[in-house]
């Protein structure tokens, strides 16, 4: 089983940054891909971003130029920078893994509000 432990959603005024991270239990070379997903209340959780094990990254159109998603294997984690943030990016964030192109894992959830 994988966990995945979040961290580093907030308040934060539109404009202004935050970075997400998230740990997983597991050497990260075991993902096919790990990601962030949004879920804005009475909407469905859409992909983010995304970054592949060689390090290709995709966004949704609406993040692109604003939020950068990285990965650090040596500490088993993948990070999103959101910069220049609105409050339409306010969401619940939750960390995503693929694991042997199969089996999805999430995280718990982190709460980002940006205030107007």
């Amino acid at each position: 089983q994988v966990q995945l432990v979040e961290s580093g959603g907030g308040l934060v005024q539109a404009g202004g940054s935050l970075k997400l991270s998230c740990t997983a239990s597991i050497e990260t070379f075991n993902f096919n891909t790990m990601g962030w997903y949004g879920q804005a209340p009475g909407k469905q959780r859409e992909l983010v971003a995304s970054i592949s094990g060689g390090g290709s990254t995709n966004y949704a159109d609406a993040v692109k130029g604003r939020f950068t998603i990285s990965r650090d294997d040596a500490k088993n984690t993948v990070y999103m920078q959101m910069d220049s943030l609105k409050p339409e990016d306010t969401a619940v964030y939750y960390c995503h893994v693929r694991r042997w192109a199969t089996f999805d894992y999430w995280g718990q959830g982190t709460q980002v509000t940006v205030s107007s």
